[in-house]
Protein backbone atom coordinates (compact mmCIF):
# COMPACT_ATOMS: atom_id res chain seq x y z
CA UNK A 1 0.00 0.00 0.00
CA UNK A 2 2.03 3.02 1.27
CA UNK A 3 5.74 3.23 0.25
CA UNK A 4 8.17 5.93 -1.20
CA UNK A 5 6.53 6.09 -4.23
CA UNK A 6 3.57 8.73 -4.53
CA UNK A 7 -0.15 6.38 -4.26
CA UNK A 8 -2.40 7.40 -6.71
CA UNK A 9 -5.23 7.87 -3.70
CA UNK A 10 -5.21 8.78 -0.14
CA UNK A 11 -7.69 7.31 1.95
CA UNK A 12 -8.68 9.78 5.40
CA UNK A 13 -10.12 7.90 8.32
CA UNK A 14 -10.82 10.54 11.02
CA UNK A 15 -11.92 8.72 14.23
CA UNK A 16 -12.51 9.81 18.02
CA UNK A 17 -13.45 7.02 20.82
CA UNK A 18 -14.55 4.46 18.38
CA UNK A 19 -12.49 1.65 18.68
CA UNK A 20 -15.79 -0.61 19.13
CA UNK A 21 -16.35 -0.55 15.07
CA UNK A 22 -13.36 1.38 13.61
CA UNK A 23 -11.40 -2.21 13.00
CA UNK A 24 -14.04 -2.92 10.17
CA UNK A 25 -13.61 0.58 8.76
CA UNK A 26 -9.65 0.06 8.35
CA UNK A 27 -10.41 -3.87 7.28
CA UNK A 28 -12.54 -2.73 4.26
CA UNK A 29 -10.25 -0.43 2.90
CA UNK A 30 -7.38 -2.50 3.54
CA UNK A 31 -9.71 -5.28 1.29
CA UNK A 32 -9.66 -3.27 -1.69
CA UNK A 33 -9.20 -4.77 -4.52
CA UNK A 34 -7.15 -1.56 -5.84
CA UNK A 35 -3.65 -1.40 -3.70
CA UNK A 36 -2.38 1.75 -4.91
CA UNK A 37 -3.03 4.17 -2.13
CA UNK A 38 -2.12 4.83 1.51
CA UNK A 39 -4.22 4.86 4.12
CA UNK A 40 -4.54 7.67 6.98
CA UNK A 41 -6.00 7.32 10.14
CA UNK A 42 -6.52 10.71 12.30
CA UNK A 43 -7.25 10.21 16.05
CA UNK A 44 -9.07 13.23 17.28
CA UNK A 45 -7.70 12.47 20.84
CA UNK A 46 -9.59 9.12 21.64
CA UNK A 47 -9.48 7.96 25.37
CA UNK A 48 -10.79 4.60 24.16
CA UNK A 49 -8.43 1.82 23.02
CA UNK A 50 -7.69 3.03 19.44
CA UNK A 51 -4.52 4.28 19.61
CA UNK A 52 -3.58 0.69 20.77
CA UNK A 53 -5.39 -0.98 17.90
CA UNK A 54 -3.67 1.74 15.41
CA UNK A 55 -0.29 0.02 16.61
CA UNK A 56 -1.23 -3.17 15.47
CA UNK A 57 -1.72 -2.39 11.78
CA UNK A 58 2.19 -1.24 11.87
CA UNK A 59 3.43 0.34 8.63
CA UNK A 60 -0.26 -0.45 6.78
CA UNK A 61 -1.63 2.66 7.65
CA UNK A 62 -0.48 6.27 8.90
CA UNK A 63 -1.81 6.90 12.08
CA UNK A 64 -2.05 10.92 12.71
CA UNK A 65 -3.06 11.80 16.91
CA UNK A 66 -4.30 15.16 17.76
CA UNK A 67 -6.04 17.03 20.79
CA UNK A 68 -9.70 16.64 20.16
CA UNK A 69 -10.98 19.41 17.67
CA UNK A 70 -13.82 17.76 15.92
CA UNK A 71 -14.05 15.80 12.83
CA UNK A 72 -13.27 18.51 10.43
CA UNK A 73 -10.19 19.60 12.03
CA UNK A 74 -9.23 15.60 12.11
CA UNK A 75 -10.29 15.05 7.86
CA UNK A 76 -8.18 18.75 7.05
CA UNK A 77 -5.28 17.06 9.11
CA UNK A 78 -5.63 14.12 7.49
CA UNK A 79 -5.94 15.91 3.71
CA UNK A 80 -3.13 17.95 4.42
CA UNK A 81 -0.39 14.98 5.41
CA UNK A 82 -2.05 12.98 2.07
CA UNK A 83 0.53 12.61 -0.80
CA UNK A 84 -2.14 10.85 -3.27
CA UNK A 85 -3.66 12.92 -6.84
CA UNK A 86 -7.20 11.89 -4.88
CA UNK A 87 -8.63 11.77 -1.93
CA UNK A 88 -11.27 9.34 -0.31
CA UNK A 89 -12.94 9.99 3.15
CA UNK A 90 -14.49 7.20 5.47
CA UNK A 91 -15.98 7.64 8.31
CA UNK A 92 -14.95 5.48 11.34
CA UNK A 93 -18.47 4.23 11.75
CA UNK A 94 -18.70 2.95 8.19
CA UNK A 95 -17.18 0.43 5.08
CA UNK A 96 -16.67 0.47 2.11
CA UNK A 97 -17.42 -2.55 -0.55
CA UNK A 98 -14.03 -4.16 -2.02
CA UNK A 99 -14.78 -2.92 -5.68
CA UNK A 100 -15.14 0.73 -3.95
CA UNK A 101 -11.96 2.08 -5.29
CA UNK A 102 -11.37 0.81 -8.25
CA UNK A 103 -14.92 2.00 -9.37
CA UNK A 104 -14.03 5.52 -8.98
CA UNK A 105 -10.69 5.59 -10.13
CA UNK A 106 -11.76 4.25 -13.27
CA UNK A 107 -14.55 6.92 -13.57
CA UNK A 108 -11.42 9.42 -13.13
CA UNK A 109 -9.56 7.67 -15.76
CA UNK A 110 -12.50 7.87 -18.37
CA UNK A 111 -13.41 11.52 -17.23
CA UNK A 112 -10.34 12.99 -16.55
CA UNK A 113 -12.23 16.77 -16.29
CA UNK A 114 -14.37 15.35 -13.82
CA UNK A 115 -13.83 16.87 -9.93
CA UNK A 116 -15.62 14.74 -7.37
CA UNK A 117 -17.68 11.61 -7.97
CA UNK A 118 -19.56 9.77 -5.17
CA UNK A 119 -21.42 6.28 -5.29
CA UNK A 120 -24.39 5.06 -4.05
CA UNK A 121 -25.03 3.40 -0.29
CA UNK A 122 -26.13 0.61 1.44
CA UNK A 123 -28.06 2.15 4.76
CA UNK A 124 -27.78 -0.17 8.24
CA UNK A 125 -29.90 1.08 11.35
CA UNK A 126 -28.69 -0.73 14.37
CA UNK A 127 -27.75 -3.59 12.45
CA UNK A 128 -31.06 -4.00 10.06
CA UNK A 129 -30.84 -2.80 6.76
CA UNK A 130 -33.00 -0.06 5.66
CA UNK A 131 -34.30 1.61 2.82
CA UNK A 132 -33.56 5.57 2.12
CA UNK A 133 -36.98 7.78 2.03
CA UNK A 134 -37.20 9.34 -1.73
CA UNK A 135 -36.17 12.67 -0.67
CA UNK A 136 -31.98 11.06 0.23
CA UNK A 137 -31.81 9.30 -3.18
CA UNK A 138 -28.99 10.64 -4.64
CA UNK A 139 -28.93 13.00 -7.50
CA UNK A 140 -26.02 13.28 -10.18
CA UNK A 141 -24.66 16.43 -12.06
CA UNK A 142 -25.43 19.53 -10.98
CA UNK A 143 -27.09 19.06 -7.76
CA UNK A 144 -26.70 22.23 -5.99
CA UNK A 145 -30.53 23.07 -5.96
CA UNK A 146 -30.78 19.74 -4.69
CA UNK A 147 -28.80 19.64 -2.13
CA UNK A 148 -29.81 22.64 -0.19
CA UNK A 149 -32.75 21.20 1.75
CA UNK A 150 -30.29 18.74 2.66
CA UNK A 151 -27.11 16.89 2.22
CA UNK A 152 -27.16 14.51 -0.13
CA UNK A 153 -23.27 13.31 -0.08
CA UNK A 154 -21.83 11.11 1.70
CA UNK A 155 -18.56 11.90 3.01
CA UNK A 156 -17.47 8.07 3.23
CA UNK A 157 -18.92 7.42 -1.00
CA UNK A 158 -16.92 10.90 -1.95
CA UNK A 159 -13.34 10.61 -3.94
CA UNK A 160 -12.26 14.10 -4.76
CA UNK A 161 -9.34 15.44 -6.69
CA UNK A 162 -6.84 17.19 -4.63
CA UNK A 163 -6.87 20.07 -6.47
CA UNK A 164 -10.17 20.68 -5.70
CA UNK A 165 -10.10 20.82 -2.01
CA UNK A 166 -7.40 23.56 -2.44
CA UNK A 167 -9.58 25.30 -4.91
CA UNK A 168 -12.64 25.63 -2.17
CA UNK A 169 -10.86 25.12 1.24
CA UNK A 170 -11.28 22.30 3.76
CA UNK A 171 -14.18 21.55 6.16
CA UNK A 172 -14.97 24.57 8.15
CA UNK A 173 -13.41 23.56 11.71
CA UNK A 174 -16.24 26.34 13.22
CA UNK A 175 -18.98 24.03 12.91
CA UNK A 176 -19.48 21.32 15.09
CA UNK A 177 -21.99 19.88 12.94
CA UNK A 178 -23.14 20.07 9.21
CA UNK A 179 -19.25 20.41 8.10
CA UNK A 180 -19.88 18.34 5.26
CA UNK A 181 -23.20 19.89 3.66
CA UNK A 182 -21.35 23.13 4.02
CA UNK A 183 -18.48 21.78 2.27
CA UNK A 184 -20.78 19.58 -0.81
CA UNK A 185 -22.54 23.53 -1.18
CA UNK A 186 -19.31 25.51 -1.81
CA UNK A 187 -18.25 22.77 -4.53
CA UNK A 188 -21.86 21.85 -5.84
CA UNK A 189 -22.39 25.73 -7.18
CA UNK A 190 -19.73 25.42 -9.34
CA UNK A 191 -19.01 21.81 -10.23
CA UNK A 192 -20.91 18.80 -11.49
CA UNK A 193 -21.08 15.74 -7.97
CA UNK A 194 -20.86 12.79 -10.45
CA UNK A 195 -22.82 9.95 -9.17
CA UNK A 196 -21.92 5.57 -9.72
CA UNK A 197 -24.79 4.61 -9.61
CA UNK A 198 -23.57 1.23 -7.86
CA UNK A 199 -23.91 0.74 -3.79
CA UNK A 200 -20.16 0.84 -2.45
CA UNK A 201 -20.09 1.61 0.81
CA UNK A 202 -22.01 0.52 3.90
CA UNK A 203 -23.22 3.62 5.74
CA UNK A 204 -23.99 2.75 9.36
CA UNK A 205 -26.61 4.56 11.85
CA UNK A 206 -28.14 4.60 15.31
CA UNK A 207 -25.56 4.76 17.34
CA UNK A 208 -25.67 8.00 20.14
CA UNK A 209 -22.53 9.80 18.66
CA UNK A 210 -23.55 10.17 15.49
CA UNK A 211 -23.41 14.13 14.68
CA UNK A 212 -26.86 14.10 12.60
CA UNK A 213 -28.24 13.09 16.26
CA UNK A 214 -27.37 16.82 17.08
CA UNK A 215 -30.50 18.83 18.13
CA UNK A 216 -30.94 21.90 16.15
CA UNK A 217 -29.10 21.04 12.79
CA UNK A 218 -30.59 23.62 10.52
CA UNK A 219 -28.99 26.19 12.67
CA UNK A 220 -25.71 25.39 10.81
CA UNK A 221 -26.90 24.88 7.19
CA UNK A 222 -28.55 28.52 7.88
CA UNK A 223 -24.95 29.54 8.60
CA UNK A 224 -23.79 27.81 4.91
CA UNK A 225 -26.15 29.25 3.03
CA UNK A 226 -26.19 32.70 4.38
CA UNK A 227 -22.30 32.48 3.48
CA UNK A 228 -22.73 31.42 0.05
CA UNK A 229 -25.34 33.86 -0.69
CA UNK A 230 -22.74 36.54 1.04
CA UNK A 231 -20.22 35.31 -1.25
CA UNK A 232 -21.47 36.83 -4.59
CA UNK A 233 -20.76 33.59 -6.32
CA UNK A 234 -24.39 32.01 -6.91
CA UNK A 235 -26.27 32.41 -10.01
CA UNK A 236 -29.58 34.50 -10.19
CA UNK A 237 -31.40 31.31 -10.30
CA UNK A 238 -29.01 29.09 -7.81
CA UNK A 239 -29.80 32.75 -5.40
CA UNK A 240 -33.24 32.55 -5.92
CA UNK A 241 -33.53 28.58 -4.48
CA UNK A 242 -31.16 29.77 -1.87
CA UNK A 243 -32.79 32.43 -0.24
CA UNK A 244 -36.26 30.38 -0.62
CA UNK A 245 -34.84 27.33 1.50
CA UNK A 246 -33.39 29.86 3.85
CA UNK A 247 -36.68 31.77 4.32
CA UNK A 248 -37.94 28.09 5.15
CA UNK A 249 -35.47 26.74 7.47
CA UNK A 250 -35.27 30.26 9.41
CA UNK A 251 -39.32 29.71 9.60
CA UNK A 252 -38.73 26.30 11.11
CA UNK A 253 -35.83 26.88 13.39
CA UNK A 254 -37.46 29.97 14.81
CA UNK A 255 -40.64 28.32 15.53
CA UNK A 256 -38.86 25.64 17.41
CA UNK A 257 -36.57 28.72 19.44
CA UNK A 258 -40.07 29.90 20.46
CA UNK A 259 -41.42 26.79 21.87
CA UNK A 260 -38.35 26.42 23.99
CA UNK A 261 -38.93 30.20 25.40
CA UNK A 262 -35.95 31.50 23.70
CA UNK A 263 -38.06 34.64 21.89
CA UNK A 264 -34.24 36.50 20.68
CA UNK A 265 -33.20 33.78 18.87
CA UNK A 266 -36.94 33.25 17.35
CA UNK A 267 -36.74 36.94 16.23
CA UNK A 268 -33.16 36.56 14.73
CA UNK A 269 -34.16 33.58 12.81
CA UNK A 270 -37.63 34.99 11.95
CA UNK A 271 -36.23 38.35 10.03
CA UNK A 272 -33.10 37.01 9.28
CA UNK A 273 -33.99 35.99 5.22
CA UNK A 274 -35.16 39.73 4.76
CA UNK A 275 -31.71 40.20 4.79
CA UNK A 276 -30.77 38.30 1.63
CA UNK A 277 -33.85 40.05 -0.48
Amino acid sequence: MANSRLPTVSVIVPTFNRGWILKKAIDSVCAQRFTDFELIVVDDGSSDETPDLLRVYGDRIRAVRQANRGVSAARNAGIRQARGELIALLDSDDTWLPGKLAAQVAFFDALPKARICQTEEIWMRNGVRVNPGRRHRKPSGMIFERSLALCLVSPSAVMMRRSLFDEVGGFDESLPACEDYDLWLRIAWKYPIHLIDRPLIVKRGGHADQLSRMPGLDKYRIRSICRLLESGCLSSGQREAATAVLKNKCTIYAQGCRKRGKTEQARFYRNLPEQYR
